[in-house]
């Protein structure tokens, strides 16, 4: 993450010095289009220096919270959330302005983070994603709802994408083998050993995720 916003913030340096031409270039129009491409590019360009530090610390915090399960399931989360953001956005917003901005990826970071751990069954994770629900929740709503002048649809389609992304990168292995385990516990014997014993108490302590 300290990688990827070290890259947004280079490229933001480029597109300041060309004013922004960046910006006009290769981000997201509505049903136009020759700015298609742009939903891959969108992401990493802004409009100010206000812009890129609003998005900043979020994409940062909950990007991170997305990664540490595995950098190619986050990398897949994060091309879904930029293909369903900006794919929507390019649906929903008017063609008299252009798209572009990390927020979308922030809003799909925190969809996927909220559900992660209740599609992956680790405690953990539903934890973390419970308490980032509630310290967000303010920022978070408001940023869902229709705004003038800021681009709520892409914060939409991005969270609906996370919520996507958990389903389609669960882990189906850890899912499945939480979902038997009461069953097994149920009609299993009393362990016979300490060496039993010490392998149940690792099970459930997989099971939950720590």
């Amino acid at each position: 993450m300290v990688g990827f916003l070290a890259l947004i913030w280079a490229v933001q340096v480029v597109n300041w010095i060309s004013g922004y031409a960046l910006s006009y270039q290769y981000g997201v129009r509505g049903w136009t289009p020759s700015t298609l491409p742009g939903i891959a590019t969108s992401p990493f360009l802004h409009w100010s220096w206000e812009h890129i530090e609003a998005n900043s610390g979020p994409l940062f915090v909950f990007g991170f919270l997305s990664a540490y399960r595995g950098v190619v399931r986050f990398l897949g989360v994060t091309g879904l959330i930029i293909l369903v953001s900006g794919l929507g956005e390019w649906l929903t917003a008017g063609s008299t302005s252009v798209a572009v901005g990390a927020s979308g990826v922030v809003f799909g970071y925190f969809g996927y983070v909220l559900v992660r751990g209740a599609f992956d069954r680790h405690l953990i994770d539903i934890v973390v994603g419970v308490v980032m629900a509630l310290c967000f929740a303010y920022q978070i709503t408001g940023g869902l709802l229709p705004q003038e002048g800021v681009a709520w649809q892409g914060h939409v389609f991005g969270f609906l994408g996370g919520l996507l992304g958990g389903w389609l990168f669960r882990n189906r292995a850890h899912a499945a083998a939480s979902a038997s385990a009461p069953a097994s516990r149920a009609g299993a014997a009393k362990p016979s050993s300490p060496e039993d014993s010490r392998a149940a108490l690792l099970k459930e302590l997989d099971d939950l995720g720590l």
